[in-house]
């Protein structure tokens, strides 16, 4: 029995090293808002604090092109190719004085209802399936414009950014940084529960943006407060190359 109880565990945590899902992030557009705390804080999953810039507290919306997606390694038709526009704010859990930055997930869109299901049924994440399009003319020596749009209850939405130039590396300490590398996902499950999971990619290829907005009724699809927040310019902005990235299972925080 001991040595079957061992095999099992083994077999569990070569199957927690596979990646769950595979694919390509491309043409990620970042437009980053201040946030209040207070708005935040009932959102921050057990076993992590609130990490962030500089003193201040920001969420991201966040627009990208999945390409080339795979469950298990299994590339599912009709369901390779797609957009995804999030709402995001920062987290981060110190486990044996390792520093883990992570995301956590206020609202996720997709074009596909099957992926927004699987999505909610395996993370429990907040997806949603909507109307999504897009219109890219991006290129990573000369930059351009990379524009998202979805319908939300029949009302149009849009995010939109451009960069001239080529893109450049990290720069360590920078707010592109702090923005972009944070490698691992956490939400509340429905049992109140969190769930950590790794999210693996090289570090990505960026730019300052010269301009990026938001258009829509945010209050309508987010609620009422995140409508104040999305209705401001956004601080910052960045539009990242993109590259391939690995989805691992998750785990309950405190489980080995």
């Amino acid at each position: 029995p001991r040595q079957q109880n061992s095999e099992s565990l083994d077999r569990a945590k070569k199957a927690m090293d596979r990646p769950f899902l595979t694919a390509r992030w491309e043409s990620l557009a970042l437009l980053n808002y201040r946030c209040p705390r207070d708005l935040l804080t009932a959102a921050v999953p057990d076993g992590t604090e609130l990490d962030e810039w500089r003193g201040e507290c920001l969420v991201s919306l966040v627009g990208f092109l999945f390409k080339d997606t795979r469950v298990r390694g299994c590339r599912i038709p009709g369901h390779h190719t797609f957009e995804e526009v999030n709402l995001r704010f920062y987290v981060r859990r110190e486990v044996d004085r390792e520093l883990r930055r992570g995301v956590v997930f206020l609202r996720e869109l997709v074009p596909k209802r099957a992926i927004a299901a699987v999505a909610r049924f395996v993370y429990n994440e907040p997806y949603l399936a909507v109307p999504m399009s897009h219109e890219i003319k991006l290129s990573g020596s000369a930059g351009g414009q990379v524009q998202y749009q979805w319908r939300y209850q029949k009302a149009a939405h849009s995010l939109i950014a451009s960069a001239e130039g080529p893109a450049g590396e990290l720069v360590v300490g920078s707010e592109a940084e702090f923005i972009t590398e944070h490698y691992w996902g956490y939400n509340r499950q429905r049992n109140g529960t969190t769930l950590e999971y790794r999210v693996d990619h090289p570090p990505w290829r960026v730019w300052d943006c010269d301009q990026a907005s938001y258009r829509g009724d945010a209050g309508a699809l987010y609620g009422a407060a995140w409508g104040e927040v999305l209705a401001a310019a956004p601080v910052s902005a960045h539009l990242a190359v993109g590259s391939a990235v690995s989805v691992f299972p998750g785990r309950a925080v405190g489980t080995v």
